[in-house]
């Protein structure tokens, strides 16, 4: 079964069932972002502020969730 054919079952679940679909591979990835689980809300916070800055000063061009995904798909074909 291929990505495209398991999206399409796993979209004939309820709402419930997806979620927790959804939180279980969640769970399952080791460190999805290479974030710091134990990042601090203060660190956060100024993690966050960095990031907007770099979106205003254009040093970074934000994806919008859509592109990201079929540019994740693409990669793995």
């Amino acid at each position: 079964m291929n990505l495209d054919q398991l999206e399409i079952e796993a979209l004939q679940l309820g709402p419930r069932d997806r979620a927790m679909l959804a939180a279980r591979i969640w769970e399952s990835l080791e460190d999805p972002y290479g974030a710091d689980h134990e990042m601090s809300d203060e660190d956060a916070v100024q993690l966050a502020i960095r990031r907007d800055e770099e979106i205003e000063d254009g040093s970074v061009n934000p994806v919008a969730h859509g592109e990201m995904m079929a540019r994740l798909r693409n990669s793995e074909s």
